[in-house]
C-alpha cells in the first residue's frame, strides 16, 4: 500500500462507537456492554457518494451496519444496463445473505451520499444470533420480508405492463416516505432513470406514463418534492390491476 493510500485509509477510519449501533433497527435492545463490544469487533469506516461498499461475486461475507448515510443495491448486466433493488438508510443493514451461507455477493452496494459504516465478520455476526434471541428474530423476519418483496416484484414483472409498474412503485415510495392526509410527499423527487432501473424499463417510458399521471392529478410537483395527491386512489388503481392481471 502506497503512503498515499494508507494516509485515505486512515481519513475513512473511524473510533468504535457503541452510540453508533444504539441507531441500528436489528440491535435494538441488546444490552449496553454487549453493543460496546460488538462495537470494538467491528470495523467502522467512512464512505464518499458514489463510493463502491461491496462488489457483485465479491468473496468477503461481512455484515454491514449503515450508521448514517444512504446506499443502494444495485448491479450491472453486462451490457451495462443497471438493475436497482433499493435503497437502503440509516439504521437498516446488508450483507447478512452471504454472511449466513457462505457464497459470494449478489448484488453491488454503492454509497448514495457520504456514509458511515460498521462492518462485522460472519462469526461475530453468527456468534450474536446465538446470544440475542431477539436480534435472531429479527433476522428471521428480515427475511421472511425480502422473500415477500422478492415475490410481489417477480409478480408484478410477470403481470403488469409498464403504466401499471410505475403506479405499484410510486404507491411504495409513497408509503415509505409516509401518508398524511391522503397525499404523500418523496423529497427529492426519484430520478426517472433510477424509477427505470428498479422496475426495468427505460427512462423515456418512466417520463411518459408520470405526466400522465400528472395530467390526471395523481401526482404533482412541489419544489424538488414530488407529491402524490391522493393515495388512495393510487391504492384502488394498483389493487384493481393486481386483482385482474
Amino acid at each position: 500500500m502506497t503512503s498515499e493510500a494508507a494516509a485515505t485509509l486512515k481519513r475513512k477510519t473511524v473510533e468504535p462507537s457503541a452510540l453508533g449501533l444504539k441507531r441500528i433497527e436489528l440491535l435494538q435492545g441488546m444490552p449496553d456492554a454487549a453493543l460496546g463490544a460488538l462495537a470494538r469487533e467491528c470495523r467502522w469506516r467512512r464512505y464518499a457518494a458514489d463510493e463502491r461498499i461491496i462488489s457483485r461475486e465479491a468473496h468477503d461475507n461481512d455484515v454491514y451496519l449503515i450508521i448514517s448515510g444512504r446506499v443502494r443495491v444495485t448491479c450491472f448486466s453486462a451490457a451495462g444496463r443497471e438493475v436497482v433493488f433499493g435503497d437502503m438508510r440509516a439504521g437498516q443493514c446488508f450483507g447478512d445473505f452471504a454472511a449466513i451461507d457462505g457464497l459470494s455477493r449478489s448484488a453491488d452496494v454503492v454509497a448514495i451520499e457520504d456514509s458511515l459504516v460498521a462492518s462485522m465478520t460472519p462469526a461475530v455476526f453468527k456468534r450474536m444470533l446465538h446470544q440475542h434471541v431477539d436480534v435472531c428474530d429479527r433476522v428471521l423476519r428480515r427475511l421472511v420480508n425480502s422473500i415477500r418483496e422478492l415475490t410481489e416484484r417477480v409478480y408484478d414483472f410477470s403481470t403488469l405492463g409498464v403504466q401499471n409498474r410505475v403506479h405499484a412503485e410510486l404507491l411504495r415510495l409513497a408509503r415509505e416516505a409516509g401518508v398524511s392526509g391522503n397525499a404523500a410527499r418523496i423529497d427529492p423527487a426519484p430520478k426517472h432513470s433510477r424509477m427505470a432501473a428498479q422496475i426495468s424499463t427505460y427512462r423515456e417510458q418512466v417520463t411518459r406514463e408520470l405526466s400522465a399521471m400528472a395530467k390526471q392529478g395523481l401526482i404533482e410537483r412541489s419544489g424538488a418534492a414530488l407529491v402524490v395527491t391522493d393515495v388512495e386512489r393510487l391504492e384502488r388503481i394498483v389493487q384493481e390491476v393486481r386483482r385482474t392481471s
